[in-house]
């Protein structure tokens, strides 16, 4: 009966050590497991972070709005029987921002009535042209250097410019005149071009 007693008891604590050996083998993956998940989940956090700041990072600049412009005008040439004139954009904002494309231009008299039509688009391909703060970028206006194949309007006191992607418009002094039925404007770019 001792014997039968004895290996009772040794059956009893086998199976508690191998119980008290499971528990720590499960506590021990648990906490490797929970270690990996964390180390994981602080990588891919990180990793979607970077990624984002990526993101913005490459992101092109916002357009520019009026009020982050002065618009002024530049020298005026002649060349070949025609006029040209450059439309100057200035960022005064404290960010980089982006023009792309055809300003909209009018002349208005002292009264700010519209002399004749608004320019016409040169026609001329053109990108993204990103001002960084104090960075100008221009856009010109052309026309006949006098009535070489028509009559001049009435010269005018102002130009209605609106920035590309803008339907906020500024009045500049600039005494202009248009000959010949010609008024047009190239797009905005950095080298002056018409």
């Amino acid at each position: 009966m001792s014997l039968s007693l004895h290996t009772r008891f040794l059956a009893r604590r086998g199976l508690a050590a191998g119980l008290t050996a499971a528990a720590a083998a499960l506590a021990t993956a648990a906490a490797a497991w929970s270690a990996t998940t964390t180390a994981t989940a602080m990588a891919t956090t990180t990793a979607t972070a970077t990624t984002a700041a990526s993101t913005r990072a490459s992101a092109s600049p916002r357009t520019c709005a009026l009020s982050d412009l002065y618009v002024s005008m530049g020298d005026k040439e002649g060349a070949a029987g025609s006029l040209y004139w450059a439309i100057r954009f200035t960022n005064t904002s404290t960010t980089t921002c982006a023009l792309r494309g055809y300003p909209g231009v009018g002349v208005l008299d002292t009264a700010h009535r519209q002399i004749g039509p608004v320019a016409t688009r040169s026609g001329r391909s053109y990108g993204t042209v990103a001002l960084a703060p104090a960075h100008s970028a221009s856009a010109v206006v052309r026309t006949t250097n006098g009535p070489i194949g028509g009559p001049c309007l009435r010269t005018g006191t102002y130009l209605r410019i609106y920035p590309p992607a803008s339907r906020a418009a500024t009045l500049v002094p600039a005494p202009f005149t248009t000959c010949s039925g010609i008024f047009q404007v190239g797009p905005v770019n950095a080298q002056g071009a018409f």
